[in-house]
């Protein structure tokens, strides 16, 4: 019996595929500094989440940029052609949009379907 319990293998299905895994890894790399912000989302069970600006920043380690507080086209205008990664980065690997409310200084995060 125990021989052919080892020739069996394992049946214990495994959690992530490895190209699921190296997709993750590959966004996290791409978001850049704002990497902690995009494993924050990517984590997420809930398809609608709302973070203030302070948690965010929390989650980052650093200030967001005075434009986050004052214009919405920072939240939700992701530039392609921008040299080094943008907090959208963060959400858009993430699979999410972001809908500001600056002046209750929150985010609205939602999972794109």
């Amino acid at each position: 019996m125990l021989e052919w319990m080892k020739g069996r293998g394992s049946t214990v299905p495994s959690e992530v595929k490895p190209e699921a895994d190296a997709a993750k890894r590959h966004g996290a790399k791409k978001a850049g500094k704002y990497r902690l912000l995009y494993e924050y989302l990517e984590h997420r069970y809930a398809n609608t989440l709302v973070l203030t600006f302070g948690q965010i920043e929390d989650l980052l380690g650093f200030t967001l940029p005075d434009l986050a507080r004052t214009d919405t086209d920072w939240w939700t205008t992701a530039d392609i052609s921008a040299p080094e990664a943008r907090c959208s980065d963060a959400w858009t690997l993430a699979g999410r949009t972001a809908r500001p409310n600056l002046s209750a200084r929150t985010v609205v995060f939602e999972r794109v379907s």
